[in-house]
């Protein structure tokens, strides 16, 4: 008997579990500030996040190096975020440079250069070391419980984003797919922190989509990392061409593959790197990560019997978040382009900021939606300057800033596009955040806002 292509699903009520004034969907960094901020404020908030822990790409898809936070000497990103840091720092789950040593120079950098805390877009060597941090995946989780608990938000796990609920052109809430069956969340303003933009284009926003690589993130135990550092630096021809047949075998990463991490002989591979691959498509995440474990552990095979300090390495796990960089991204009612990233652009309008680049609060907006603002990720941004701009400190700067607009919107009873900038500004500042309202010296600063 011939099987249809297509299966009307039946429509079933759906039980409401939660109404609150703020609902965040995506417990990754932008999540966690948002949904924090937002509490902080006094809103009542729900977190929603469909893998069993908080931190997204930070503590599941093991990005372990918090980084694109400095401009100069210059702490541009603070607030919640550096508050995750210190206290991830007191656990001993963080290890970042004092502020003696950042600076630059050869000692220095035969210091701090596994720590993967350089300025990766400076042109001059060495690479100066600045403030970033390295953290432990498990250290992030358990701050980031803490966290929310304090802060007394309305934490749901394993809650998979199915759809979102629209009325009259304004987002109500959202449905979950839970082991429970579909639950329904409703609030008064909703934020978007998925990092796919699923929320938003469920409730029928403009995208674009764009794609770049995919990484299975992985970690490797009992390294000798004394022993493959000094070989590093008293051999570098012989270590110079391990490593490029080590990269070779890997198929795709970083400059520096290998990096140390808060726990000593484990190291953090942000490898193997997989271009032409959707992270939206399932089939294409299926390969990711078949393929990924396959060149893994290639390459155990291959440190193992080459590389000095690596002889006696394994596996200790590989991140159970695929690492995907870019998917869906907002067309908001501003369009950050490449320029405006590498032009240091200062937007009147600015309530976010990265090393020496600035968001715009229209890049949050989605132009067809009430209701509903983004930021992580996929905030409204060309492909190419997303590509500039994605990491985890200025996501978590737009997350803390999209929590504090939402309970202004909420206070003043006035839609989000109608919230003034330089409030949010304010209360950013209030909570010890630096929303870059105030131009670096270098920045082009655009004297009006569209």
């Amino acid at each position: 008997m011939a099987t249809p292509d297509i299966i009307q699903e039946r429509s079933d009520a759906v039980r409401v579990v939660s109404r609150s004034d703020v609902l965040v969907v995506g417990g990754g960094p932008a999540g966690q500030a948002a949904a924090i901020a937002a509490r902080r404020l006094g809103a009542s908030v729900t977190l929603v996040e469909r893998y069993p822990y908080l931190g997204g790409l930070a503590s599941g898809g093991m990005v372990l190096v918090l980084d694109d936070m400095t401009n100069g000497n210059e702490i541009t990103v603070t607030g919640i975020c550096m508050e995750m840091i210190e206290r991830m720092a007191r656990l001993g789950a963080c290890v970042y440079p004092p502020p003696e040593d950042r600076c630059q120079s050869e000692a220095m950098w035969r210091k701090w250069a596994r720590w993967g805390v350089h300025d990766f877009r400076s042109t001059s060597k060495p690479l100066p070391i600045v403030m970033a941090a390295a953290f432990d995946p498990d250290g992030w989780k358990r701050v980031s419980n803490d966290m929310i608990v304090e802060a007394g938000v309305g934490l749901r796990l394993h809650s998979w984003f199915a759809k979102a609920v629209v009325e009259d052109g304004a987002i109500a809430g959202i449905v979950c797919e839970t082991k429970e069956g579909r639950q329904a969340l409703l609030a008064n303003i909703v934020i978007d922190t998925t990092g796919d933009l699923d929320v938003a284009a469920s409730a029928g926003a403009k995208f674009t989509e764009g794609g770049y690589m995919i990484t299975t993130v992985f970690r490797l135990g009992n390294v000798d990392t004394d022993a493959a550092e000094r070989f590093r630096f008293e051999s570098p021809t012989e270590y110079a061409a391990l490593d490029r047949q080590a990269k070779r075998v890997i198929g795709g990463s970083w400059d520096m593959w290998w990096l140390k991490t808060p726990l000593p002989g484990v190291v953090w591979c942000n490898c193997p790197h997989m271009t032409g691959l959707d992270g939206l498509k399932v089939a294409d995440q299926t390969k990711a990560d078949i393929e990924g474990r396959r060149r893994i552990y290639a390459l155990v095979d291959f440190v193992r019997a080459q590389l000095p300090g690596f002889k006696n390495c394994y596996v200790v796990d590989v991140a159970p978040q695929l690492g995907v960089r870019q998917s869906r991204l907002l067309e908001g009612e501003y369009v950050v382009t490449k320029d405006d990233v590498n032009d240091r652009v200062w937007f009147p309008d600015t309530v976010a900021r990265g090393r020496d680049y600035y968001t715009p609060y229209r890049a949050m907006l989605p132009r067809n939606i009430e209701r509903l603002i983004v930021a992580g990720r996929h905030y409204s941004a060309t492909e190419s300057a997303q590509k500039l701009s994605r990491e985890i400190p200025p996501c978590m700067s737009m997350g803390q800033s999209a929590g504090v607009a939402a309970v202004l919107a909420l206070d003043g009873d006035v839609a989000l596009r109608k919230v003034h900038p330089k409030a949010i500004c304010s209360k950013v500042r209030g909570q010890g955040g630096d929303p870059g309202d105030v131009p670096s010296a270098n920045a082009k600063i655009l004297e009006a806002a569209a």
